[in-house]
């Protein structure tokens, strides 16, 4: 329970279907000074979700997990980004932090069953394998995070607002006298909540080396402070004054160069994983599907061909920034098949 609105009406409808509910919140980052109202790291949040617990009338746990979310997530983020890749944090948090250790927490209490408040679903193929579908709210969808959930925690796992929309989650919180159900929506990354990751990465990591910025023919057209400035498809901030409108087509690490051209060189046809995590069955055979290249990104069909441990995806229609760092997720209809980082 972040002490968001939609933990704290998963819980909620979790009480009134009769299930023996227990609360935790992992304590993941220290929020600093105005950044800490209304993020899910704050101190505040920790408060609300307490408040919502006791007016449940479960029992409320804290549990203090700071030093596991900066090795395993913060630190291969900021590593990322100096490294000129665009990484997908909440991808790699709910792999290597939240569901994990929620499996564990849960079999220390003897709970059979683990909720969130992510909107995505869980049904069973006719042997009853857990298969991880998207969410009905494809403004809300969030089973582009989930694809790496080992199976045997998937099959254990509840999604009560899966098959809502936002403003009904949000109807359904008033319904229920949930505290602050009007909160507003997080909308940045916890650990950056004022939106600027590249403040953050100089905070955390000082002195990092600038280089040039080309064209396409490799001719300077200015200079960077860092490579953690720039992500693929990026067109503010490029600092060349005037002339043609440029976006970032590629981040080059091993020349520290920004290479820039005009809007319609964004576009590619085709993606590479090296290391997938299936869900179910690993396929073996060439198939069509819908891809994802990031989370805001409606599902694009392409030929999707497994390749030693991962997948090459070759779409039907160009597609925009494709970005190293971020997730490519397959669905088949509703249902997420695979997924991994870009290389």
């Amino acid at each position: 329970m972040s002490g968001g609105v939609d933990s704290s009406v998963a819980a909620a409808l979790l009480v009134e279907r009769g299930f023996e509910v227990v609360g935790v919140t992992l304590h993941l980052w220290d929020a600093e000074g105005a950044s800490q109202v209304g993020r899910c790291c704050a101190p505040e949040d920790r408060e609300d979700a307490r408040l919502v617990c006791d007016h449940l009338g479960v029992p409320h746990y804290v549990l203090d997990e700071r030093d596991r979310f900066r090795s395993d997530v913060v630190e291969p983020f900021v590593e990322a980004y100096l490294a000129g890749r665009t990484p997908s944090p909440c991808v790699t948090c709910n792999q290597h932090v939240k569901l994990g250790r929620l499996a564990a927490i849960a079999d220390t209490l003897g709970a059979g069953v683990i909720a969130t408040g992510h909107y995505a679903r869980i049904e069973r193929d006719p042997s009853g394998r857990p298969q991880l579908l998207r969410g009905v709210d494809r403004a809300k969808d969030q089973s582009y995070f989930l694809y790496g959930v080992p199976t045997q925690i998937l099959g254990r796992m509840v999604f009560p607002l899966g098959g809502l929309t936002k403003d009904r989650t949000r109807d359904e919180g008033r319904r229920l006298g949930v505290p602050r159900w009007d909160k507003p929506d997080s909308q940045e990354l916890c650990f950056v909540p004022d939106g600027d990751i590249g403040g953050f990465v100089e905070r955390e990591r000082s002195g990092a080396p600038g280089g040039r910025i080309t064209d396409e023919t490799g001719a300077t057209l200015g200079v960077h402070g860092g490579l953690h400035r720039f992500t693929v498809g990026q067109r503010k901030g490029l600092g060349l004054g005037g002339g043609p409108v440029r976006y970032v087509l590629r981040v080059v690490p091993e020349s520290a160069e920004v290479v820039v051209g005009p809007a319609e060189r964004l576009f590619g046809t085709r993606v590479r994983v090296p290391d997938a995590a299936w869900t179910g069955a690993r396929r073996v055979e060439p198939f069509e599907a819908g891809v994802r290249v990031r989370y805001r990104h409606t599902p694009a069909r392409a030929r999707v061909v497994p390749s030693g441990d991962g997948f090459e995806a070759e779409f039907l229609e160009p597609q925009r920034a494709i970005t190293p760092g971020q997730a490519a997720v397959v669905y088949v209809g509703d249902e997420v098949v695979a997924g991994g980082f870009i290389a």
